[in-house]
């Protein structure tokens, strides 16, 4: 049997410059599903990004998926493509057979050779503020601190994300436009809360949390190095959840890099679900 992308519409050219096409997934030419794809509006054209990926009930476990996504990759290779990536979306409160369907995207992901780059998680919260362990105290972050903050801050970030499939280069233009974008005022950007938490009155760590319309989003917790291993990033954590319900918000997210463990751990043990894995694959 061929498995084969019928194009269902023309290329499409958005008003920020990414390309995207939508396809058919077919087999000897019978319709099984379909395909979503585009370029990177972080990265620009030279990343496809697949959008969606569906088959049919009917024709799933066939392998029509992996054939379909290979086939994929040689059409964004045509677009000139060097790099391609892809998310598959989880609910924390789905049911069984949603989790499965993440778990089938995610072994497919990682046996076509995609690396697994972030995870998305949140987490509900009550009405009631954790309060903070004895000792442990957090005030604003001061316009000295922030400075300094910053400039380790967007290094620390374009590393992350060399470490993990992106070219030098686009790596330094991600954070510098990140931070642009979300804090476009500094310390005094809208909607953002800076704080410095310290232990015993010395300074143990920063957090960075920005309120969104339905949410808070945690985007920095960092424990100072001369104070790691002593529960300081459980704390901020709970400073992060408590500043959130005082804004009147009952979820809170954040993104983690894959492979950094003790972030992951702590996150869930707190009660963090992921709700997205985000792959890349370099394409050779």
């Amino acid at each position: 049997m061929t498995t084969t992308l019928r194009p269902t519409e023309p290329l499409q050219r958005a008003a920020d410059g990414t390309r995207s096409r939508r396809y058919q997934v077919c087999v000897n030419s019978r319709p099984v599903g379909a395909i979503h794809l585009g370029t990177s509006p972080v990265f620009g054209d030279s990343v496809a990004v697949i959008h969606e990926l569906r088959i049919d009930e009917p024709d799933r476990r066939r392998g029509r998926g992996t054939v379909a996504a290979l086939a994929a990759e040689e059409v964004v290779r045509g677009w000139g493509c060097r790099r391609i990536e892809a998310s598959v979306v989880a609910d924390v409160a789905a049911d069984a057979d949603s989790a499965a369907d993440v778990e089938a995207g995610s072994r497919l992901a990682q046996a076509l050779g995609y690396v697994l780059r972030t995870r998305g998680m949140t987490k509900p919260l009550g009405d009631t503020p954790p309060v903070l362990p004895a000792g442990s105290s957090a005030r604003p972050m001061t316009p000295d601190e922030f400075a300094a903050w910053q400039l380790s801050a967007s290094e620390q970030y374009a590393r992350t994300w060399m470490e993990r499939g992106v070219p030098e280069a686009e790596a330094c233009a991600k954070a510098r436009r990140d931070h642009e974008t979300l804090l476009p005022r500094g310390l005094d950007s809208e909607d953002t809360l800076f704080s410095v938490l310290e232990h015993d009155g010395e300074r143990v760590g920063v957090l960075w949390l920005a309120l969104r319309e339905d949410r808070a989003y945690v985007f920095d917790v960092e424990t100072d190095a001369a104070h790691r291993g002593r529960g300081h990033g459980r704390t901020l954590m709970l400073l992060a959840e408590a500043r959130a319900i005082d804004a009147g918000r009952r979820l809170i997210g954040l993104n983690v890099f894959a492979g950094n463990t003790p972030a992951e751990r702590l996150y869930a043990s707190l009660g963090y679900g992921t709700t997205r894995y985000s792959f890349y694959k370099t394409l050779l």
